[in-house]
């Protein structure tokens, strides 16, 4: 995470960045699950939909990996392959779960 581009979009604002991640931490999991269904349902349509949702909230949280993640497995979605696409979804969801410390430390470090 790009902790000082995320500080910046928010003008180091520590009360606009704690809603900016709060809202992250109630929408993001509902794009997720539909992200899930849709691979499992094989809606590859809805995959690339959930993805580019996804990727767009990540960018705005400077999540530049996890937005990588995002990017790669809303390519994958052009593909049939489920294998690829559970693969894909792998590293996606290991890049969020590690992008989820890193934005409590920074509102940590933004103060109150």
């Amino acid at each position: 995470m790009n902790e000082a581009e995320l500080l910046a979009r928010v003008d180091n604002d520590a009360g606009l960045l704690r809603e900016l991640i709060a809202i992250f931490k109630v929408e993001f999991p509902r794009h997720l699950s539909d992200l899930r269904e849709a691979i499992g349902q094989g809606n590859l349509n809805s995959v690339r939909k959930s993805c580019h949702t996804m990727r767009g909230m990540l960018l705005s949280l400077g999540a530049t990996r996890a937005t990588a993640a995002a990017a790669q497995l809303e390519q994958s979605g052009d593909s049939s392959d489920g294998a690829e696409l559970k693969s894909a979804l792998a590293r996606f969801e290991s890049e969020v779960m590690n992008l989820l410390p890193a934005l409590e430390a920074c509102v940590a470090k933004a103060g109150p």
